[in-house]
């Protein structure tokens, strides 16, 4: 993350006088008004409320969009401390590691892989289908495309700073004979929306929340391409309060945790890894856990082949190291979670028959879909006693966190395979 420089807080408390930014153009009189529908809130309470929501860079895949999660959470907090927001959860679909055939994976609501409840104890959140219900139609007052500077960041001192500018890349939208905008909108064709601008944004989450509070009166503003936002404060407390409160949906943890027993003699009682469902109250110091008797590792292959050459080995060389590490541990099992071609898969299987792999029928794929399989992986790699991942790979990335929530030592942890 990058560095920030001493006129930070003088920068974000001027910024509202600072920016020139016109108010969004309103929707029909009476029109598109919250409260109308079923909602959490009293209707009174739901009318208040303003609405935040979000997506990401097409390509971007599902871990790395659980980050910008975080990074959102964070503007939220900033928000809520002037006004009553909520997030809008944008659905899950059409993600590029989603390949399964045959599949509907479009308009997946966050309950299917995260736990509501847990994130609602950190922020206020709902699903989309809701913010449908409440605001009274399929419409998004404010649409920001963030970008970065045309001009780039410049060596010297790190500023932050935002500013509306002409769209650096063809837009994303175009407008319909009502003059209203259609986009992706995550697979919703009926949603429009009402004004569409960019932002150039050089800074961290909540550098925009006076745009939001002071240059802006949508009650719904949609924030696209948020990964262009970094962290507010990464690795920090409100960080962790964020990533722990992204509890995985119980179904899919109950699946995890059968898999281990049955194929890897893991229970959370052998393991010392028993997890409260509330994580508010999940105190656990670093080096308490002792995880399952087997190796787990997380094997990235397609893209990562020719995009990572240094960090990705040959399957002769990962099976290499995943010996060394078997002898060195004792292990008599090991479980890899890939995304490797079968072709790759069958040649594993041949190389390494102490192998142990998560495969769904179709029905379980159906079901919990490629995320929820994803998870699965995830949430047993997460409880092995030893594990080793795949360098810059977000999905280990995850996997890390995760263990230090379960109270791994580090050393059993960040350990990679090299190239």
């Amino acid at each position: 993350m990058a560095a920030r420089g001493p006129g930070r807080l003088l920068l974000l408390l001027g910024l509202a006088a600072a920016l020139c930014l016109p108010r969004a153009a309103q929707p029909p009189p009476g029109a598109f008004q919250a409260g109308l529908g079923a909602a959490s809130l009293p209707a009174a309470a739901a009318a208040r409320r303003r609405y935040l929501l979000y997506d990401v860079n097409p390509p971007e895949g599902f871990n790395l969009r659980r980050d910008v999660y975080i990074r959102v959470a964070s503007l939220l907090k900033t928000l809520l401390k002037s006004e009553a927001w909520i997030l809008v959860l944008p659905p899950w679909g059409r993600l590029y590691h989603w390949q399964s055939p045959d599949i509907h994976q479009v308009r997946i609501p966050w309950s299917e892989f995260f736990d509501l409840p847990s994130l609602n104890k950190n922020i206020p959140v709902i699903e989309y289908e809701q913010f449908l219900a409440e605001s009274g139609g399929p419409f998004i007052e404010q649409v920001y495309v963030l970008q970065s500077y045309a001009e780039g960041w410049k060596e010297g001192t790190w500023e932050e700073k935002i500013d509306e500018r002409p769209c650096i890349d063809q837009l994303m939208y175009s407008k319909d004979k009502h003059e209203y905008y259609r986009g992706w909108f995550w697979g919703y064709e009926e949603t429009r929306g009402l004004n569409v601008s960019c932002l150039s944004v050089q800074g961290s989450a909540s550098i925009i929340a006076p745009v939001l509070l002071k240059n802006t009166s949508a009650r719904s503003v949609m924030l696209d391409r948020a990964e262009n936002l970094l962290h507010d404060h990464y690795g920090g407390r409100d960080y962790w309060n964020t990533r722990r409160s992204m509890v995985f949906a119980e179904h899919l943890r109950v699946v995890g945790d059968e898999f281990r027993r049955k194929y890897l003699h893991s229970t959370d009682e052998a393991d010392r890894t028993d997890y409260n469902e509330d994580w508010t109250l999940m105190k656990v110091k670093l080096g308490t856990a002792v995880g399952g008797p087997y190796l787990g590792v997380h094997l990235r292959r397609k893209d990562f082949i020719w995009g990572h050459r240094e960090d990705v080995p040959s399957l002769h060389g990962a099976v290499k190291k995943i010996r060394s590490l078997m002898e060195r541990h004792k292990f008599k099992r090991v479980f890899i979670a890939t995304d490797a071609i079968v072709e790759e898969t069958e040649e594993l299987k041949k190389l390494l028959p102490e192998m142990v792999r998560f495969e769904p029928t179709w029905e379980e794929l159906e079901l919990y879909k490629d995320g929820g399989i994803a998870i699965i992986d995830q949430w047993i790699c997460a409880h092995a006693r030893y594990f080793t991942g795949t360098s810059v790979s977000t999905f280990s990335f995850r996997i890390h966190e995760e263990r230090e929530i379960l109270g791994f030592d580090p050393k059993t942890t960040y350990n990679r395979f090299c190239g």
